[in-house]
């Protein structure tokens, strides 16, 4: 028993582009975003996904209809939502400077990273229920990805900050995971 998923990060911001944190605010696209997003059929041209799936966050959901609405049903899913930054929604990023200590330690009216890592293991617990050897596109944010490496990759919260591919700059077009 198996489930392929390819994980998309939504297209650019307009808060991406002046360094703010989304968090639970919808976002808007900026005009880059959009046309990121409608990039995304052709990056998975070679894919046949059974789902398509996204968290309920305006810029997600936009993301995944502009990249995939043409070709799949799109399946919201507030499991897959950003982490709840509460307080520093909309403020300046510069908490992720830190992000270690939000792990276990919540944003001031928000959640922790944990709580995300616990949603996430729910959405891939009833992925496990309801796709048995099929593959699920997931068009979502930075914290559920994070999560995934955690619970699908074997790495430590540190590691997946660390290595993640926004301190890196290695963008690609889809991650791979395998939920057995």
């Amino acid at each position: 028993m198996s489930v392929k998923i390819t994980y998309f990060v939504h297209g650019t911001t307009t808060d991406n582009e002046t360094g703010k944190a989304t968090g639970w605010l919808p976002g808007e696209l900026s005009e880059l975003g959009r046309k990121q997003a409608i990039e995304l059929s052709v990056q998975a041209a070679d894919k046949k996904f059974d789902a398509v799936y996204c968290s309920d966050l305006k810029r997600a959901v936009e993301s995944a209809n502009l990249g995939f609405g043409l070709k799949y049903k799109i399946v919201e899913d507030a499991r897959l939502r950003e982490c709840n930054y509460g307080d520093y929604s909309g403020a300046p990023q510069t908490f992720k400077d830190n992000m270690q200590w939000f792990v276990n330690n919540k944003f001031p009216n928000g959640e922790s990273y944990k709580d995300v890592e616990v949603r996430l293991k729910s959405f891939i617990s009833s992925l496990r229920e309801s796709y048995d050897n099929q593959h699920i596109a997931i068009v979502a944010h930075q914290a559920p990805q994070l999560a995934l490496e955690v619970l699908l990759k074997g790495r430590t919260w540190s590691q997946a900050i660390q290595e993640d591919w926004r301190r890196t700059k290695a963008w690609q077009p889809g991650w791979e995971y395998t939920v057995d």
